[in-house]
């Protein structure tokens, strides 16, 4: 899945906590929302204002979880790990670790592998 597909597929599925999501789906969002970021953060420093960097995060915030759980669903675990970002570094650093993980091959109780193999 490339840059725009994966831009999509965030937008499109921004409530859809089923299925699963390959890496390349998952970092593409992230670039996707880094960029778009930057993009809003520049707008701010020129109007100053916090406008567009807020609803950014508004807009991005929900379909970011989602695509973060099928993610995790990919790799064979539930949703609810996505709280251990809550534990200050580690969880964080956890996390990192699961979603450049691999994928768990052939499908799993969250559906069948997106990869196709």
């Amino acid at each position: 899945m490339g840059f725009v597909d994966a831009a999509k597929s965030g937008l499109t599925n921004y409530v859809n906590f089923q299925g699963r999501a390959r890496r390349s789906e998952y970092w593409f969002w992230v670039l996707f929302v880094f960029v778009l970021s930057i993009v809003g953060g520049i707008i701010d420093g020129l109007l100053g204002t916090y406008l567009f960097g807020g609803l950014i995060a508004l807009g991005t915030f929900l379909p970011s979880i989602a695509v973060a759980v099928r993610r995790l669903h990919d790799t064979g675990r539930s949703g609810f790990w996505l709280f251990l970002g809550l534990i200050p570094l580690v969880g964080f650093i956890v996390l990192i670790i699961f979603y450049i993980g691999e994928s768990e091959a052939g499908s799993n109780k969250y559906g069948p592998n997106p990869k196709g193999a």
